[in-house]
């Protein structure tokens, strides 16, 4: 079984493997080995078989180290993985899971069942508001990764991404607190470059593809060398007599790596305005060139600093000056190792769950099998017991107590009888209506999967509208095309009952002369009224839910879903809410008022109504939806958008081909 005070912490870089084993001796940490493994070439060379590459290194590792009776601590590179922040909206602490996943299910770019992913808050005592780090690497992803380790025989305990690592190592090993300077890690790898903010409590990471192999190539091209001389070239440009030449043919990637910590720093104040960044710390070994660090200090105008040695981690013997020259390279492993031992402010560890169970029972199997002989032992012993004691009890005489006690126990079961205590109970439903409650429970996430859909295709639908309708483009500007602000479910197994007047728009909750909303009245539903900021005005909701809000929503309720269906009020299912532009004065639909639809005068296009581009999913994805840079305003100016509210079921009992889902009539 793995010890639990020793750690190896492993680094798969795309120019070497780097490892590192410590000691977890009473809260201080010692190093009692480590490796850095270089590919024998690295890994961005074209036309090289990275994954044969890859498991010709890890042999070697394994082969000259012992890995054995050691936990196992692996990162996953930042540019094969994705880390998302967002802000969420004040909540019960109980109720952050569920916004977290819905806001998982909007930043991650594939669907959550096929990714691992795993979350942190963040809450600065000098703000109110709840910020979330969310981290997560497609499941096939990772199990590429773990099958090249499982071929050497190793099966990680924890896995997790490699700024996250970085993050920890120098935040334990320089003692971040809340007052520590606003601080910049730049991990410069071979492929790409992960950086990292570190300031009042907050943390937040960005990847960009600028790395070493960047370097490499601006040498391929300004002195015509394949690429390995080229790589060679820049390993060795500090002691080569043409230093002076290399660092301007590198120039270029030196402008390029600046431009993209500055648009980071950009983006990063610009949605936390009270950041103070002081200082940037290097990592990687792409920050030993030459003029690198000069360069980045007179472009960013703030101290930069590159890693020469930790503080609190140490070699004693005859490689310690081997390891401190190595330090430089060795932050993502440290950073591995903090995290195994429970060390860690950033706890993300995307190891799938299947895997550490299997892992779990596969070292548990050599007790189960000591288990089952003691329990055969047992049984045999107890099976020659009783046979002896039957065989002495047979030729026992029956004491006469035994019949007493018989002939009262039917005397008192007649009188039962003939009280009629023993007939049939009447049945009630409110226990297995409670016991409901629990047994679809599941709907909820469901539900939360079915509001992130619709949200997905009204965005879709809006700018789509929006790229042909200049006025609708003026009205959106930045602002996001539909916001979730609260959601509320309700659980129902009755009809409604209705409240005259308190909906502007005919309360199409309570049903009435509904059809739809009448058929279900004494099913097993879920109510979902969900309130959503829009980027229009008062005088042009009406056009903007009828066009693009409401297709969505019918669009969804065509869907089949998996043990229940969407039901939505044929004559109304939104109102205008409390807080947004809307009037009084504006156009009803609940009471029965034919839909009137917005005209505008549009330069170009001339007079007409607002248009809809129908479309399903969500739109396409680039490099900067995968970590953005373009902060989207939510509040607008002053009058501008509206406030609306939703109201669908999700029902458990009704046939979907009987359902309707509301959708008749709808023109």
């Amino acid at each position: 079984m793995a010890s639990s005070n020793i750690c190896w912490g492993i680094e798969m870089g795309s120019g070497a493997i780097k490892a590192l084993k410590v000691e977890n001796d009473g809260g201080e940490l010692k190093v009692l080995d480590f490796a850095v493994i270089p590919h024998s070439r690295v890994l961005s060379t074209p036309e090289l078989d990275q994954d044969d590459a890859m498991r010709v290194a890890l042999g070697t590792l394994v082969s000259k180290h012992d890995l054995s009776g050691a936990r196992i601590a692996v990162s996953i590179p930042g540019h094969q993985s994705f880390a998302r922040f967002a802000t969420l909206p004040p909540v019960e602490p109980k109720k952050v899971p569920d916004i977290v996943k819905f806001e998982a299910v909007q930043q991650i770019p594939f669907p959550l069942e096929e990714v691992e992913w795993d979350y942190q808050t963040f809450v600065s005592p000098d703000s109110p508001d709840i910020e979330v780090g969310i981290f997560a690497v497609t499941r096939q992803r990772i199990m590429d990764q773990l099958n090249m380790l499982n071929d050497v025989g190793l099966t990680p305990d924890m896995a997790t991404l490699s700024p996250v690592a970085a993050y920890n190592a120098l935040a334990v090993d320089l003692g971040f607190t809340e007052d520590t300077p606003g601080t910049i890690i730049l991990d410069i790898g071979t492929v790409a470059s992960d950086l990292i903010i570190a300031e009042a409590g907050r943390v937040w990471v960005r990847t960009f593809p600028i790395g070493g192999h960047q370097f490499t190539e601006a040498l391929v091209s300004a002195f015509k060398l394949s690429y390995s001389k080229a790589e060679k070239l820049k390993r060795e440009s500090e002691q080569s007599k043409h230093a002076r030449h290399v660092l301007q043919a590198m120039r270029p990637v030196f402008s390029d790596i600046v431009g993209e910590i500055k648009r980071s720093i950009d983006f990063y104040t610009s949605v936390h305005s009270d950041a103070d960044l002081k200082r940037l710390v290097g990592l990687g070994s792409t920050f030993k060139l030459p003029g690198l660090r000069k360069y980045l200090k007179q472009q960013l105008q703030m101290d930069v600093y590159r890693l020469e040695q930790f503080k609190k981690l140490s070699m004693e013997g005859a490689r310690a000056g081997e390891f401190q020259a190595s330090s430089v390279n060795m932050a993502t492993t440290y950073g591995c190792v903090i995290q195994a031992f429970e060390k860690a402010p950033l706890r993300a560890n995307l190891m799938p769950v299947k895997v550490l169970k299997d892992a779990m029972w596969k070292r548990k199997t050599p007790y189960f099998a000591a288990a089952a002989g003691l329990a055969a032992a047992a049984a045999g012993a107890m099976f020659i017991r009783p046979l002896l004691d039957s065989t002495g009890l047979q030729g026992a005489d029956k004491p006469p107590i035994i019949n007493t006690v018989i002939s009262e126990a039917n005397l008192l079961a007649q009188e039962a009888r003939e009280a009629g205590v023993t007939s049939d109970a009447r049945q009630t439903m409110g226990a297995a209506q409670i016991v409901d409650l629990v047994a679809d429970r599941a709907l909820y996430a469901e539900v939360l999967g079915d509001t992130s859909r619709l949200v997905s295709l009204v965005r879709e639908g809006a700018r789509n509208a929006a790229a042909n309708d200049s006025f609708l483009a003026q009205q959106m500007g930045d602002r996001d095309p539909m916001k979730l602000l609260t959601m509320e479910t309700t659980y129902l197994t009755q009809p409604e009952g209705t409240s005259a007047g308190s909906n502007p728009r005919g309360n199409p909750a309570a049903g009435g002369g509904d059809q739809s909303l009448s058929r279900i009245g004494s099913m097993r539903r879920v109510k979902i009224e969900a309130t959503f900021a829009i980027p229009v005005g008062a005088g042009e909701i009406d056009g903007y839910m009828y066009d693009i809000v409401e297709p969505a929503l019918r669009q969804k309720l065509q869907e089949s879903q998996d043990g229940y269906t969407i039901v939505a009020s044929e004559t109304g299912f939104w109102a205008a809410g409390a807080g947004g532009s809307w009037s009084s004065g504006a156009t009803t639909r609940g009471g029965g008022t034919t839909p009137t639809r917005v005209t505008r005068t549009d330069p170009g296009r001339g007079t007409g109504s607002t248009g809809f581009g129908s479309s399903s999913g969500s739109g396409s994805r680039d490099l900067d939806s995968l970590a953005p840079l373009v902060h989207a305003e939510t509040g607008g100016e002053s009058g501008v958008g509206s406030v609306v509210t939703l109201t669908w079921y999700a029902v458990l009992d009704l046939d979907p081909k009987a359902a309707g889902n509301g959708a008749e009539g709808e023109g």
